[in-house]
This record gives C-alpha cells, structure tokens and sequence, in this order.
C-alpha cells in the first residue's frame, strides 16, 4: 500500500525512487563543465552555439535537468571532444 512521504506532495510505492543525482550523472555534469572551461566558453556562449537559452546549459551543470545521447552529441560537438570523454 503506497505511503504519503511526510512533508512531501509525493507517495512512496516501495519503488526505488528515479533521481538524477547518481554518482555517473554527477560525473557526466563535472566533465560537461570541465569540457565547456577548456574550451573557453561561458554558459551563455555554449547556449548561442546549442541554439539554447544560458538557462539550459546552467540546469545541466547543476544536476537539475538531464541530457540524452542526442543532446550530449551536439555538446561534443560544440566542446570538441570526443562522446567517449564524458562517459569514462
């Protein structure tokens, strides 16, 4: 029987709760924003090149939003590195 998560507008299923803060996707953002410094971009020079808004690129560096293989694709692009490089 799901369970009301106190303090919380959620229900807890017994299911293992999906999150994007794992410890690859942590290591997926560090090397996104080690490839954008390198590359001497600011966040909002990455979104122009992306076709994004600053904001975009600011909630993928802080864990907020993830990416698809599409997405890291063109951040590869724009970075010039290879996809290989953020998926160690």
């Amino acid at each position: 029987m799901p369970v009301r998560c106190q303090g919380k507008n959620r229900l807890l299923t017994g299911k293992m709760d999906k999150t994007i803060f794992t410890e690859s996707h942590r290591q997926l953002v560090k090397r996104l924003v080690e490839a954008r410094k390198k590359a001497k971009l600011r966040q909002e020079d990455a979104a122009k090149k992306l076709g994004r808004t600053q904001s975009y690129i600011s909630k993928i560096e802080s864990g907020q939003r993830r990416i698809d293989t599409v997405q890291l694709k063109e951040f590869s692009r724009v970075y010039k590195k290879k996809i290989d490089f953020f998926l160690k």
